[in-house]
């Protein structure tokens, strides 16, 4: 069967698949579908698609995270590649250093055997498909760096486009106290992930799909099954600013894929499918450091997580600016910024302070406030940064964790009932594999054929999304950036492949 479309037959008539919430996970479903010529119809509150919690990581195996398992950083690592493969022009492609702090209790030697195991497998993805090959060449995946090598680098001069790992490095080496850290440190090609370049092709490419629609500023406020069909009616309020008024519509769909991300558990609620979850609220600040020199990696100073001396995140973005992630209760995490399902309700209660935030944004006295506590955070390691400003307002969400252990990170999507799936995405990588999981599971209940052809490459499956260039996706990035309130540098592309 050609991927590139879906023929139905008398055996498989039109299908309708319905998506509530334009996310992440929403949008690349949609977009999964609506590339095979499924009929898709998507419903998003926003007035654009892709909304969220922070994100600037892609994950390509879970090295920010020591404390998740070897099978978690190896899903993470394979989710990523073909994230890659399917969205290249997100991707700013620049390594990440990790440093183990004196005062953690962590040892950096620890981490080696991980990653020499994700080397090892990422080598072996590229031998059987050299696609594969998206996070540079598998011999340097990562290197480690003693403290001889970084005094050394400290002397040299800052290129202005780095070349290799050590030109990477030096910047590191030149703004850190060397007394402050354990050794050795750590670069790896762990790239960065642009949610404005994600939102574009999102945006861009459903446009362009006959068999997409997409109906944004859209709330869905009830939905029914057919005891009958187990077909659903999705009744959602559209605001229409001919008339400056909302219209009621409602909708029939074959299948319903609830896409909410943190709300997800209202429409489980709904429809009488309940799941333990839990939902995270969590912040990254948008700073500018002028005095900066030189293109810098991320560098994660490693903490334990929710302690005044939690990690430290510093994510480059062009012309000097940089978004900072500090992973204590009073930056990136919230005290009780953690809420649980119960057993009467699927949707964790977050505080009256964070769902303001979510729907009215911040004030400015708490933007200056944590902002400039993640600036003094970052400063520890990186005394020059106490020199950085505010650059702009946070990038903040509230994430969802399915299940009860808060560490998961790798995690796509899960069924319940009849003709209904939940997508349980930590991860912006794992958005792929929740849309695999959608078509398999349309396949077992017998609404579409076996569409499962691993004879087409990846790239060839989103012929749609692949055709898009970089030029236009960077400038609806920069737009959408714009409209949001963000600096446009957050959309702007770091490309230094070494």
């Amino acid at each position: 069967m050609n991927v590139h479309s879906f023929h139905r037959t008398d055996n498989h008539p039109p299908v309708k698949v319905g998506v509530i919430g334009g996310g992440i996970a929403g949008s690349t479903i949609a977009l999964r579908l609506a590339e095979l010529g499924i009929q898709v119809e998507l419903f998003e509150e926003g007035k654009s698609l892709v909304n969220g919690p922070p994100i600037c990581h892609l994950h390509a195996g879970g090295n920010l995270y020591r404390e998740i398992s070897d099978q978690q950083c190896l899903t993470l690592l394979k989710e990523s590649i073909d994230t890659l493969r399917v969205f290249p022009h997100t991707a700013n492609i620049r390594p990440t250093v990790i440093a183990v702090p004196q005062r953690d209790q962590g040892d950096p030697e620890a981490l080696i055997p991980r990653l020499k195991l994700l080397q090892d497998t990422y080598r072996q993805f590229v031998e059987a498909d050299s696609h594969n090959r998206v996070l540079g060449d598998p011999g340097q995946y990562y290197k480690l760096y003693d403290r001889s090598k970084l005094e050394q680098l400290a002397r040299a001069s800052i290129p202005a486009k780095p070349g290799s790992p050590d030109d990477w490095m030096i910047p590191v080496a030149k703004n850190i106290n060397l007394d402050k850290f354990k050794f050795p440190l750590i670069l790896v090609q762990e790239y960065g992930l642009s949610v404005f370049r994600l939102a574009a092709t999102a945006n861009l490419a459903l446009e362009q799909l006959a068999s997409s629609k997409v109906n944004t500023r859209s709330t869905v406020i009830d939905i029914q099954q057919s005891h009958e069909s187990g077909s659903w009616t999705v009744t959602h309020q559209q605001f229409d600013p001919t008339i400056d008024d909302h219209i009621t519509h409602s909708v029939n769909v074959d299948y319903l894929i609830n896409a909410c991300g943190y709300r997800t558990g209202t429409l489980d609620n709904w429809a009488k499918l309940p799941r333990h979850r839990m939902i995270e609220f969590k912040a990254a600040y948008v700073t500018h450091w002028a005095e900066c020199q030189g293109v810098w990696p991320e560098v994660i100073f490693h903490g334990e997580r929710g302690t005044p001396n939690g990690m430290a995140q510093l994510t480059p973005y062009p012309d000097g600016f940089f978004q900072l992630h500090g992973m204590t209760e009073d930056i990136t995490l919230f005290r009780q910024g953690l809420a649980r399902s119960t057993a009467d309700n699927a949707q964790p209660t977050l505080g009256r302070s964070f769902i303001r935030k979510l729907k009215h944004g911040w004030t400015n006295s708490d933007i200056d406030t944590r902002t400039d506590r993640a600036i003094s955070h970052m400063a520890q390691f990186v005394p020059a940064y106490q020199t950085a400003t505010v650059g702009g307002k946070p990038l903040f969400g509230a994430q969802q964790i399915p299940g009860d252990d808060p560490s998961l990170r790798a995690a796509d999507i899960s069924f319940a009932g009849r003709r209904y799936a939940r997508t349980e995405i930590v991860k912006a990588s794992s958005a792929l594999s929740a849309a695999e999981g959608v078509i398999q599971q349309l396949f077992i209940e017998g609404l579409v054929p076996d569409m499962k052809d691993d004879s087409f490459p990846l790239e060839q499956q989103f012929p749609v999304t692949s055709g898009l260039s970089q030029e236009k996706i960077v400038t609806k990035a920069e737009a959408l950036a714009s409209e949001r309130g963000y600096p446009q540098a957050l959309a702007g592309l770091v490309r230094f492949e070494v």
